[in-house]
Parts: C-alpha cells; structure tokens; sequence
C-alpha cells in the first residue's frame, strides 16, 4: 500500500514545480529598466550600472546654438528621435502611473528612466519660443557607420518643428509624455511636476494649432526611420487624452469630441496610439462612470475583440508557440505594446466587475490576463526554442544583438576612436557581444518561432526603448503575483 506521505510529497513537487513554472517576473522587470542606461546619451551620472557606457553627445544642439544633450537613443544606432522617444516616456510613465504600487524597490528606477527622458524633452520644448526640436543626428549618414555613441563623428544635425513646418504628430506625442509625467512627479517633485504640466499644455497648444504631420516637414530625415503612417489625429486624440487625466479640464474633452471617431486598429505603436488613446479615455467610462466616454470603452473592447484568438472578430495571428504576430520587424513591439493593454483594461474591468462581449462570447478579466501573461512567458523564455528574448535574463538570450555600443569593445577598454568604419569587423564576427545590454528586448521570432541571432538581422536582433518601455507595466502586474 502507498503511504499517504507519498501523494503530500508528489503533492507538494507539483505545487513546486507549478511555482517554478513562472520566470521570475520581478528580476525582468529590474532588468527591463536597468536597460534604459545601456541607451542614455549625454553626461552619465556616478550611478551609472552599465559601466561599459560613457558619456556621449555632449555638443547635441550646439550647431542650432542650443542644449539638447541627453535623451536616449532609439535602439541599436546614435541617433535621438523624439516622436519615439515621447512615445517611450509617455509609456513608462503610465506604467509608473499604472502599476507603481506593484514596483516596490522598482518605482524610483522607473522615475529615473522617465526624467532622464522628461529633462531633455523639455530642453527641445523651451530652448526656442515658437520651435519644437524633434531630434538630434543625421540617420542617414549614422547608419553608414558602426561606431560606439562615444566616438560619434557623424553630423548631429538638429531637426526642428514650427509654425510654418508643423509636426501635430510628434508635437502631440510629447505633450503626452510629459503630460503623463507630470503626474508621475506630482507627489515627489511637485516644481518638477507643474514645469512638466505647463510645458505640456504650450506644446499641446502648438500640435492643435498648426496641423501637418512631421514627416512631411522632415520627410528623409525622418523616414522611412519613424515616418508617422498613421497620420497626426491619433496623436491628437492621445496628447488630449493625457492632458485632460492630468488637467480635468473640459477644454480636453470637448476637443477630442470634435475630433470625431477614430480608427479600429488592431495595433498598438510608437505610430499608431488610438487603441492606447481609447483604454486611457475608457477609464473615466468605466471608473468615473462617466458616459460621455462610452464610444471609446466600445472602441477599447473592439480592439480587445480583434487581439484575443477566439473571439469571432480576431484578426491578430499567432505562432504556433503562442507568441502575437503582427509584423515582420521588430514584431515584439506590437507585442509589448499590446500586452499592457490587455493587463490595463483587465485592470479596469475587475475595479468595476465588468465583463463585455465578442460576438456571442462573454470575455472576462482573466480572458485578457491569461492571454498577457502567455506573451510575457514567451518573451522571457517559455517558447518552443526556450529563448529568453530578453537579454541577460534566464539562461539561453540573443548574444549578437543589433546594436553599436553593445557589440563595440567598450570605451574603458579601448580608448581610441575606432572611427566610422572601424567597427564593421565586430559587426561581421559570429562572436558574442563583448557588452552585455542588460534588460534589452530585442525585434524577436520570425512567425515560425525561430531565432537565428544574427547581428544584421535588425528586424529580429535589434533592441529598442519602445519595446521596453510597454513591458514595464505588464512585468510589474505579474511580478505583484497577479495572474489569471
């Protein structure tokens, strides 16, 4: 006869092994933020982890008579473009809004990251009256180049927004984020907070006022790198959206209604916000229950409807391993993206015990979560391959990823300037980058669940901030132990 000690034993070694089933959600999410060091541009502070880097672009602004040092570069190369870089800021602060009190230690690393990023988006709003700077570095002329960001002798070129050249895109985009910062340092730096908040309101102001889209005012210096596709009302509609969560002033709403209704993506982006800018307007629907905001809780579940497998109106494909498929570059940012959608309004429907319907299926929270917490498991190793597409987490990671500062020997090490071609023998070795980028998310899997790791592969192997900057929050959710 089998001892009942025997089936307590197998008993607790299942619980155990259920527990250890999940990656540790609170060291990615320390390392998803140790990330944003790895990218920093300017003067490094003393407390600078990622020891590898050093200070860099300390003239950016200098040929417009200007001080536009600091900021993050975008991804793998040298340049700063601020319609990405809001977009960033912008999401890790609504992280930090979001799911702050489930960042324990994390939270003041989380408001380093955003100010980093706050103080130069200020420099680019208040430098000129009338101007909005929109970026630093000529990519065209980076890109032919791979050298550290400490050796930069590539144009950095500053490109500028204004009345007569409009960007309501980009302009928009960075009221948001400093919008939703404001907020973030309302309780901390209340100074800081009200500097965010007012500046916000000039730039958004300046986005209403002259419309046009950047790329056309930008055109080859701004695309085919992040040209605006989706055009400038969905930027309209998410920086008023911010400015009306921090200011509740009516002017915001009645502006966004005189927008009319927007797209029915099934994305989520650095290009396209409505599905960000109607989960953020849903809130005041479902937790102020306010039902001047009801088309957009309906416009955020159509979007819902459109991402989960089984719903009858799905129209986001999946990998057979489980993993979003939206694009074939860089596909991990919609997935990002989308996920912490999918964890914030789950968020809001359980405050609220709401559930809602696609087609005849009802669909509850946990419908959102659990499909969450599968992209997050995928990302961090649980996939067919048992790739960590999070580098330096878990013990199988992309080793040759796209990305200069990280492949190149570090300036510490080699303290001469290795020039703008100097570097493309690194970027042709199958050897493993000499810098570790901590925390860095990478483009991801090809639709087939494959990952060759390859360094010219910039669709699958490169980095960005926007990647990581969407999967703060979600990691922050899960690493609180909620879970479907």
């Amino acid at each position: 006869m089998t001892s009942p000690f025997f089936f307590l034993f197998l008993f607790s070694s299942l619980l155990i092994r259920h527990n250890d089933a999940n990656p540790n959600y609170r060291e990615a999410l320390s390392k998803s933020l140790l990330f944003f060091q790895g990218q920093r541009s300017g003067r490094l502070p003393n407390g600078q982890q990622l020891s590898w880097r050093a200070s860099s672009g300390l003239s950016d602004g200098s040929s417009a008579h200007v001080d536009l040092t600091g900021g993050y570069y975008d991804a793998g190369d040298n340049i700063k473009f601020n319609f990405p870089m809001a977009f960033t800021t912008t999401m890790l602060s609504w992280s930090a809004l979001e799911y702050g009190r489930r960042m324990g230690p994390e939270l003041p690393n989380a408001r380093v990251n955003i100010r980093w990023a706050t103080d130069y988006l200020l420099k680019c709003a208040r430098a000129t009256p009338g101007k909005l700077y929109v970026g630093v570095g000529d990519p065209n002329v980076d890109h032919k180049c791979w050298e550290r960001p400490e050796d930069m002798d590539t144009p950095r070129t500053v490109y500028s927004v204004s009345p007569s050249n409009p960007g309501s895109d980009v302009a928009a985009e960075t009221a948001a984020a400093l919008a939703a910062a404001s907020m973030v340092f309302r309780k901390v730096d209340s100074k800081y907070s009200r500097l965010l908040l007012a500046t916000a309101k000039n730039v958004m102001q300046f986005a209403i006022q002259y419309r046009g889209a950047y790329s056309d005012s930008l055109s080859s210096s701004v695309c085919p790198f992040y040209c605006s596709y989706s055009g400038y009302k969905d930027e309209l509609m998410w920086g008023a959206a911010w400015l009306l969560r921090a200011t509740n002033n009516p002017y915001y709403a009645n502006f966004i209604k005189s927008l009319g209704g927007g797209d029915q993506p099934d994305i989520f982006s650095w290009d396209n916000k409505y599905a960000g800018a109607y989960v953020l307007l849903s809130r005041r629907a479902l937790l102020n229950k306010d039902s001047n905001f009801e088309p957009y809780k309906q416009a955020a579940e159509n979007f819902m409807c459109k991402i989960l497998p089984d719903s009858p109106s799905s129209s986001t494909q999946y990998t057979q391993g489980g993993l979003m498929y939206k694009l074939p570059q860089s596909n991990l940012q919609y997935v990002t993206s989308i996920t912490f959608l999918l964890t914030t309004y789950a968020k809001y429907m359980k405050a609220t015990r709401h559930n809602f319907n696609c087609g005849n299926s009802v669909i509850v929270p946990n419908a959102l979560i659990s499909l969450a917490k599968r992209q997050v498991d995928y990302i961090l190793g649980e996939n067919p391959i048992k790739m960590s597409y999070m580098v330096g987490f878990g013990p199988n990671f992309p080793k040759r990823i796209h990305h200069r500062a990280s492949s190149l020997p570090s300036h510490a090490l080699h303290s001469k300037s290795l020039g703008c071609n100097g570097g493309f023998q690194s970027f042709y070795t199958q050897n493993p980058n000499p810098n570790v980028l901590t925390g860095a998310i990478v483009g991801g899997p090809n639709q087939n669940d494959g990952y060759p790791d390859q360094r010219d592969d910039y669709s699958h192997s490169e980095p960005a901030t926007y990647i990581n900057a969407a999967f703060v929050g979600p990691l922050a959710y899960f690493a609180a132990g909620r879970s479907a």
